[in-house]
């Protein structure tokens, strides 16, 4: 019974963790991914109930980000909160793009951590097609969660199998590579956050200086 209880409850902080990082928490949701893989790998929870928890946490937070942006519209703008996700520049070159590229940027965005909220936030306020947004950002998250959840779930394997195959240094063994892997993903998480920030920073700067003038004859 209480493993039950336990089990269940588990299942309900992942959703959590993960819905609210998609609102734009910034907790990186990678982290609940390889979290709830190396729960599942541990057998405290099922890894055929906890991989579709995932992903719908993932779409849930996008898909109310969406309609965030598409009830209030720019009215939201005012909001400091969403000024600290969405700038004046992102949201001008988010607008521009979704006139164009509205399928690749939603794409695109549910891989880059630091886009995702004011990408989805100014999807609605472009009043981007709901059905659209939602088979492309679904579709997205249904290949790259399973591959996340997958590989975490295949390192704790390994783990632990070192860990049974060492008595004497299980614990040890186990902590060690916990925190490599711990480690390793903050590491390619800066690094790929500071990609990302300098990207929109240039994009940003490109529109600002507008296109260049023709050559004087």
């Amino acid at each position: 019974m209480i493993e039950q209880i336990v089990e269940h409850f588990t299942y309900a902080g992942i959703f959590l963790v993960l819905f609210m990082a998609g609102l734009g928490v910034p907790i990186p949701e990678e982290i609940p991914i390889v979290a709830a893989a190396a729960l599942a790998s541990r057998g405290i929870v099922r890894w055929w109930i906890a991989l579709p928890v995932c992903v719908v946490a993932v779409v849930a937070g996008d898909v109310v980000l969406y309609w965030i942006g598409h009830h209030w519209g720019e009215r939201i703008l005012e909001w400091r909160l969403v000024r600290r996700i969405l700038t004046r520049s992102r949201e001008a070159m988010l607008l521009e793009g979704y006139r164009r590229h509205g399928v690749k940027i939603v794409f695109t965005a549910r891989h880059i951590m630091g886009l995702r909220a004011a990408a989805f936030l100014t999807a609605g306020i472009a009043k981007f097609p709901f059905w659209k947004f939602l088979a492309v950002d679904g579709g997205a998250a249904i290949v790259s969660v399973p591959i996340g959840f997958g590989l975490a779930h295949a390192v704790t394997e390994q783990l632990l199998s070192l860990a049974r195959e060492s008595h004497r240094w299980d614990r040890w063994l186990m902590l060690l590579g916990l925190l490599a892997v711990v480690g390793g993903l903050a590491y390619l998480i800066n690094r790929r956050m500071k990609r990302d920030r300098a990207v929109a920073e240039v994009l940003a700067a490109q529109r600002a200086e507008g296109p260049p003038s023709p050559p004087v004859l």
